[in-house]
This record gives C-alpha cells, structure tokens and sequence, in this order.
C-alpha cells in the first residue's frame, strides 16, 4: 500500500502540472484516484509496450502487486460508519457482441469490484450512453451528470470503462456563517474580481515553506481522517512557482505533522464551487502514454481476443462545493475502447488571491481530489 500511495501521490501531481499548464490561467480540479482506478483497469487488460506505457504515466516501478495495492486502498476508502460520506465506484460497459476473456473480467471484479455490465452499443448507442450517464449520476449524488457527452458512443464503441468517486464531509471547526461578506480576490497583479469570503478562527495545523514562499495550512473534517490542504503562496509570488516545483515528495515533506505546528490562526477562505470537464488523452499523451490510443500499436489482448483495440476517449468530470459547514465533492472518469475501423490576535491565512487545495485520505495519505482555484 506505502508503495502504491506513493505511485499515486507522484501520479496525482504530475497531472496537476499537466492540467494547470493547459490551463494556465483556469481553475483546476479532478481526482487522481477516479482517474489512476481507470487506467489501472485498461493496464490489466493491456500487454507489451502498451502497459508499460500506462504503468509509466502511473508512475508504477512495477507492476507486482499493484492491484492488490488498489484493492486494499479502494476497500479503506470505502469503509462504513465513518462521520464522513465517501464512496468509490467502478462498472465496465461492454458490446453484447464482444467476446472479453474471463480473466480480464474477473480480475476487474476482484480488485476494482468492477462488474461488466453488457449493452447493444451497435444498435443503440444514444440509450446504451444515457443508461451509463444515469449510473454514474446516481453514484456521484446528482453533481456529475452528464459524463459521457452526445454521440460519445458509436457502433465501434466496444468497452467503456468508468470509475466514479464522492465526499460530503464536514469542517472539524465550521466557519462563521455570519462572518462571511464580500472581499477581493486578486487574480493577478492588475486584476480583482469580488468574492464570499468565509472566516473563522481557531488553532490548525500550519507551516511556511521558504523554499517556495508560501504557507500551509490543514482544515481538517470530522474525525480527521481527510483533511484540505491548502498552499498559498505569499503575496506577489506567482502561483506558477509553486507549481512548477512542487513534487510528491515535497508536498509530504512540507505536510509532515513535525512540520506543521498546530497555531492560533485567522483563516480566510473564498466559498467557491466548481465544475471542470477535461479529455484527458492529450495530457496522457504528454506523459508518454501514446501506444493505447493508436489502432496497430495498441496491445490490449489481455482485454479480449479481438484485434486492432484502442482506446478511443478518456474523459473525467469533476465537481467541487467548499462552504461554511464543509466540503461536497464528485468526480467520474470514463475509458472508452474501440474497435477502430478508421494577522490580529496570532498568523492569518487570508487566501485572497490563487492557491492550490488537495482533498487528503489521511491514514492511506491518498490525494482524493486536487485543485487549484485562480479565478472565482
């Protein structure tokens, strides 16, 4: 599992580069592990240099292990009677027509607790893509409810891998509902635009990153199994810095409990929602995932005996609420294979202009969901 977090921390951050530098100036959010839980589903049923590729961009040394680790991790994320509401899903769509091989569906089963659930792509390909979109609306509470875009499925459409995931928790220490009034946010030097900034105070976790210029800070949820961390750098210094050299093992290094002293703070915080929507092959392919998209290249016989099968679309849907009482947040992600025929009283910590936030599991240290909020 230690092994795997660590694959999946390093995955997680090298897709926020990848995401905030086709994005420059956007907000940015998604979830690493809806994401990393899809691709390791098309790495069971792939071979040769098509898996190495896809173990590459999941930053996988190697590939022993790997779906254990994830069976594990999806079986803790999952746990119930927790104060907190998360839940993980995963469902294969498959071709009535399509012969895929038992072990491919089993082992989806036995580590992703993913069925195969199979459809009439073919000859009914707008009623198969709203059956798949109502299932993934009913994991995701509502807030993602339109995954798979119109005429997304085709008659070559041959498996549509999906993974969804969902949090509703609450702040350990709720912020001020009367406290919250209109401030700027500054979105770069010559620009503000106005937001509901939220307030309280009380003692969290916090520490400053020289290296960077900037301060962390921890908002735990209830219980204080997951945790926001928040990484606003000072006043003037660009958030791109941050970014650019930010690195899972910085991040942990930055967010270990001997580094963060827990202070009497003044916290400032923007209520903000966010719905993002991204195609994730060409940021895939910037990672060096190239093979599985081409048809001739693409090694996916550990999936189904047919040939010339590709991945054809990689699409992740995301949804973030951050307010008083908490934070409410959903995110699915869908693989689709084809058959290819062509300060006051003590330190304030007033985010009033970009910062990036990340939705933390912390007895697994996974990063559930990632963000960065620049534009309100």
């Amino acid at each position: 599992m230690d092994a795997l977090s660590e694959a999946n921390g390093t995955f997680a951050i090298r897709l926020l580069k990848g995401l905030c530098q086709d994005n420059p100036s956007n907000n940015v959010f998604y979830s690493p592990v809806s994401i990393s839980s899809a691709l390791a589903m098309v790495l069971l049923g792939a071979k040769g240099n098509t898996a190495a590729q896809v173990a590459q961009v999941l930053s996988l040394t190697t590939e022993k292990d790997v779906h254990q680790g994830f069976q594990s991790l999806l079986t803790d994320l999952n746990r119930p009677g927790m104060q907190y509401l998360l839940r993980t899903a995963n469902r294969l769509f498959g071709e009535k027509t399509c012969e895929f091989l038992s072990t491919f569906k089993e082992a989806c089963v036995q580590f992703y607790h993913a069925e195969l659930e199979q459809l009439c792509f073919a000859r009914a390909a707008e009623k198969s893509r709203n059956h798949i979109n109502t299932w993934v609306s009913k994991k995701t509470e509502g807030k993602i409810n339109e995954l798979l875009p119109a005429n997304s499925i085709n008659a070559q459409t041959k498996l549509v891998l999906v993974s969804a995931i969902y949090f509703k928790g609450r702040w350990d220490s709720k912020f001020y509902k009367r406290c919250t009034k209109e401030m700027p946010f500054k979105i770069n030097e010559k620009e503000q635009r106005p937001v509901q900034m939220m307030y309280q105070e009380s003692k969290f976790k916090m520490s400053y990153v020289s290296e960077v210029q900037a301060q962390v800070l921890e908002l735990p949820y209830e219980q204080e199994e997951l945790s926001m961390i928040i990484l606003l750098p000072d006043s003037g210094v660009d958030l791109s810095t941050v970014e650019k050299n930010l690195t899972f093992e910085k991040f942990t290094a930055w967010t270990k409990p001997e580094c963060m002293k827990s202070t009497e703070v003044e916290v400032f915080l923007p209520r903000f929602k966010l719905q993002e929507n991204y195609d994730m092959e060409s940021v895939f392919q910037q990672l060096g995932m190239v093979d599985v998209f081409q048809q001739g290249k693409s090694d996916l016989s550990a999936m189904s005996a047919e040939r010339d099968l590709c991945l054809s679309k990689f699409v992740h849907r995301s949804f973030v609420e951050v307010n008083e009482e908490g934070t409410e947040a959903a995110a699915a992600t869908s693989a689709m294979v084809v058959l290819e025929c062509c300060v006051e009283s003590g330190p304030v910590f007033r985010a009033d202009h970009p910062f990036l936030f990340f939705i933390r599991h912390n007895r697994t240290k996974s990063l559930l969901f990632c963000g960065r909020f620049s534009s309100p």
